[in-house]
């Protein structure tokens, strides 16, 4: 039986309290409620913002990065100050001041198939604000394994979507939908496709009041349905998401029995080392500072982007116009292909060789490594 509310709690949660379909027992069961937030970025700040402000009791944070300046504008739980600074670190402090009656627990970790079932089994409901594929997958599995609500969220550009995981319930899983991630060259990125800062907030939100209805038992989730949001048009579409019986995890009979580290894509660390199509920043500032006839150094960001930060001695060829101007390149010239990160300069060596070029390196890591081993007077971004 949770305890009666405190005289702080009466005058804090009044606003609760006075709708019908919260009242006093509701505010009980969200002050004595667990939930875990894996992530406490973009889509973890209004998720945490808006439950600590809820009184859920114990708010547990997952996140091993530290804080950027790019982040600022989309992660409110940080600051300026907070810049350099673990992410959890700064979120607990926020949280705490504002409700310090939430306990926050900080788990300043990645998570990984070694740890998901201890933490996750910990709390009543985990919200998925992960930004990759392979955090994603395994926090999915191990809700399913464990029986526990998982509360999806995930954003790109403009776009989002929302939805309630829960087999145990009687709806899908993530994998229900995608039994798959996307191969690392088809994943999206928003550190390389961007991604306006009001959108997980948008997200977030519905995230957040999907834990409250789940906390409560009352009103329609998102159980079975994902929403869709485009931001820019500001539209929602609703697709209905029926559990597949085939599902290699939630199915009937499932063939992912064991949590799985998957390998990483988007936006994580990939595997150390140098492969055959590749060179270093190191290797390409050799070449700039000995230019010689028959090499050229092509960037295929976008313009804008060229505006923000450039190499000197590049050449801009969009990825999004190269199938276009292919004609423009010399099959017999060498090729030193650079990106933000080396994502979508891979996507262009690939597309290259298959019109018949041969003479193509990908520079790893983009001029985010340039910038960070090269010449840190290139900004980043």
């Amino acid at each position: 039986m949770a305890m009666d509310l405190t005289t702080e709690q009466l005058r804090r949660y009044a606003r609760h309290l006075i709708l019908p379909e919260v009242g006093s027992e509701g505010q009980k069961k969200i002050c004595a409620a667990r939930v875990l937030c894996l992530g406490a970025g973009g889509l973890g700040s209004p998720v945490a913002i808006y439950l600590a402000a809820a009184g859920v009791g114990t708010l547990g944070l997952v996140d091993f990065d530290v804080v950027d300046i790019t982040n600022l504008h989309r992660q409110p739980l940080h600051g300026t100050p907070d810049v350099g600074r673990p992410k959890v670190e700064s979120a607990r402090e926020t949280l705490k001041r504002l409700n310090p009656e939430v306990e926050v627990v900080s788990h300043p970790v990645r998570l990984q198939a070694a740890n998901a079932r201890e933490i996750i089994s910990g709390y009543d409901i985990v919200v998925d604000c992960t930004d990759n594929f392979p955090a994603r997958y395994l926090a999915n599995d191990a809700c399913v394994m464990l029986r526990k609500p998982n509360v999806y969220g995930a954003i790109f550009r403009f776009e989002g979507q929302a939805s309630v995981f829960a087999p145990h319930l009687g709806g899908p899983c993530y994998r229900c939908l995608y039994p798959e991630p996307p191969p690392p060259e088809a994943a999206p990125n928003c550190a390389e496709a961007g991604v306006v800062g009001v959108l997980p907030g948008l997200v977030g939100c519905l995230q957040a009041i999907e834990t409250l209805k789940l906390i409560l038992g009352r009103g329609e989730t998102l159980l079975g349905r994902l929403l869709v949001l485009d931001a820019w048009r500001m539209q929602f579409k609703e697709i209905k998401v029926r559990r597949d019986p085939r599902c290699p995890v939630c199915g009937d009979s499932p063939t992912i029995t064991q949590l799985m580290d998957l390998q990483p894509v988007c936006g994580m660390p990939g595997p150390q080392g140098t492969s055959a199509d590749e060179i270093t920043v190191q290797e390409l500032k050799q070449v700039l500072d000995h230019p010689r006839d028959g090499v050229v150094v092509l960037d295929v960001r976008e313009p804008d982007e060229y505006q923000i930060a450039r190499i000197p001695g590049t050449v801009l060829l969009p990825l999004s116009q190269l199938p276009k101007r292919v004609q423009e390149l010399d099959p017999e010239t060498t090729y030193y292909i650079h990106c933000k990160s080396g994502m979508r300069s891979m996507k262009a060596l690939q597309f290259l060789r298959q019109q018949g070029f041969q003479k193509l390196k990908n520079v790893k890591g983009g001029i985010a490594a340039w910038s960070e081993q090269i010449d840190p007077k290139v900004p980043r971004y």
